[in-house]
């Protein structure tokens, strides 16, 4: 059985555009154990089910591209979400009997303003930073209402002050030779 090694030669690192089309392909290219190019493996490539990501041209997170007679394979097309952050596509690569997988690192650039961008179905998420918000800030019988969803017969509690603003900076890129 053969050894596949993938390497990412167009793409890694990327920073998109909150919601915006991928101009650039992602591309590999698949060799054997000898750096012998692979033609005619199949490579799938996998985005995140949450956060941040997107979908590709099929409109799934998932696609597959063959390599041709240099070993290569791309996906062109990415539409990123406009969750800002870092994300890993997963590669997977398949030919007869041998496997090979391995990541590529790709960001969604913050919003201009730095504001954050829009949630989607974090509702639980955000309950649990105000009641940690709540508890830091000393207000426990907040915190404990909040949790429950119900107040009791407890006595009202003091306000609690503004929790603090949380905002996510630029992703930071770092180049690492294997």
């Amino acid at each position: 059985m053969a050894i596949l090694q993938i390497q990412v030669v167009e793409g890694e690192g990327a920073v998109h555009p909150p919601g915006s089309r991928s101009s650039r392909p992602l591309a590999v290219e698949i060799t054997d154990e000898t750096g012998k190019p692979v033609a005619g493996a199949a490579v799938s490539f996998h985005l995140p089910g949450d956060g941040p990501g997107g979908t590709f041209l099929n409109g799934l997170r998932t696609d597959v591209a063959t390599t041709d007679s240099r070993g290569r394979a791309s996906l062109h097309g990415l539409q990123v979400n406009r969750i800002p952050g870092k994300f890993q596509i997963r590669i997977v690569v398949s030919k007869e009997q041998a496997r090979a997988g391995a990541v590529s690192s790709q960001y969604v650039a913050e919003l201009k303003g730095g504001t954050a961008a829009p949630s989607t179905g974090r509702a639980v998420h955000r309950r649990g930073i105000w009641i940690a918000a709540a508890v830091l800030a000393g207000g426990g019988a907040v915190a404990a209402i909040l949790a429950t969803g119900k107040s009791g017969n407890a006595a009202p509690a003091p306000a609690a002050p503004p929790a603090p603003v949380l905002t996510i900076g630029a992703p930071a890129i770092s180049v690492v030779k294997p």
